[in-house]
């Protein structure tokens, strides 16, 4: 039975959910009609492509993400802020991983160009089987021409937005990071470290990369002390 009463925000929730699922890679606007119990161009007029949906997502990933790192690091400091930091984030990408991975934008090319054969599949299934293929070709290509010049009026608006969410959430990493005694200069490098520790290790946990009995736990234990461990090492000269 379709379902009533959708709007952006719940049709982008739904989407992070299923992405959560499926993979960010196998979300697709038929799917995700499917999982509301509507036809496939109703969800236009609430996201006007993929890429408005990825967007969505990644927006909605990027808040979570900040509230998780905050709510982590409340009431700690130096390693065991880092740590505490660290464990949530491997939590969060775990239960989330098609938000976890928005929170990477997929390059522009490769998302206009799923969005336009969404775009295009929709349109030609508002078409009527006894219309002409003339009408149907002039109808699919108004929706696309419409849905695509929305998208673009709301594209950059959209990056300024995830981008600012985004830094919000680097901020409780760099503030995390500031109280190991790190140098200014250094703070960016060691964010970027634990960043990509942190995603990469969950990454591959997540798509069952790690094949040895010994204990996943451990070895994140072991990933995150040693990255901090070399943090706080000072050079021999000094």
């Amino acid at each position: 039975m379709p379902r009533a009463g959708l709007d952006p925000v719940a049709v982008v929730t739904a989407g992070a959910d299923l992405a959560d699922e499926v993979g960010l890679s196998g979300l697709t606007m038929g799917l995700l009609a499917e999982r509301l119990g509507v036809r496939t161009p109703s969800l236009y007029k609430h996201v006007v492509s993929l890429d408005a949906l990825h967007r969505g997502i990644a927006l909605l990933a990027a808040r979570d993400v900040g509230l998780v790192l905050a709510r982590a690091a409340v009431g700690k400091a130096g390693p065991e802020a880092v740590r505490a930091l660290a464990h949530a984030y491997r939590r969060w990408a775990l239960e989330h991983p098609g938000r976890c991975a928005a929170t990477v934008r997929p390059p522009a090319a490769a998302a206009e160009k799923a969005a336009a054969a969404e775009k295009a599949a929709a349109a030609e299934e508002t078409v009527t089987a006894g219309k002409a293929a003339a009408a149907a070709k002039t109808a699919a290509g108004e929706k696309a021409a419409a849905a695509e010049k929305a998208a673009g009026d709301g594209k950059a608006a959209g990056d300024e937005e995830i981008r600012t969410v985004s830094e919000e959430a680097l901020q409780v990493l760099l503030d995390v990071l500031a109280g190991l005694g790190l140098p200014p200069e250094r703070i960016i490098d060691a964010a970027r470290a634990l960043r990509s520790a942190m995603h990469g290790f969950a990454g591959l946990e997540a798509a069952g990369g790690f094949g040895y009995p010994e204990d996943v736990d451990r070895s994140y234990d072991f990933l995150i002390d040693s990255l901090i461990a070399g943090f706080t090492a000072r050079p021999a000269d000094q």
